[in-house]
């Protein structure tokens, strides 16, 4: 019962490598298409006035600016408050370690 398990599990497996190579086999043959396709279009972009290119590049940007997440007010009232108080903590933290020292090096004068 055992073997039989384990030939059905290797048989599978050898089937799912076959598959997997395959497909690896043709997304290498697509890249390469690509790649191939990406050098003619990049030579044609370089053919484009300056003004379309910056046109192209504008419109890039916006569209990109839409996709980003912005955060609400209430979001950005809290990452205020949060990093204005790290920021008071950070600096007692240093003048106490500051002052601490003083003491020592008075002491030991």
């Amino acid at each position: 019962m055992a073997e039989v398990r384990k030939r059905e599990t290797v048989e599978k497996y050898k089937i799912d490598d076959e598959q997997f190579q395959k497909n690896n086999k043709k997304s290498k043959v697509v890249e390469e298409k690509k790649v191939k396709k990406e050098g003619k279009s990049r030579d044609k972009e370089e053919k484009k006035s300056l003004w379309v290119r910056f046109r192209i590049f504008c419109h890039g940007v916006v569209s990109e600016a839409k996709k980003v997440h912005w955060p609400t007010k209430k979001d950005m009232v809290k990452y205020s408050i949060a990093t204005v108080a790290f920021i008071i903590f950070c600096s007692l933290f240093f003048y106490a370690i500051d002052i601490i020292f003083a003491l020592i090096q008075s002491i030991f004068r």
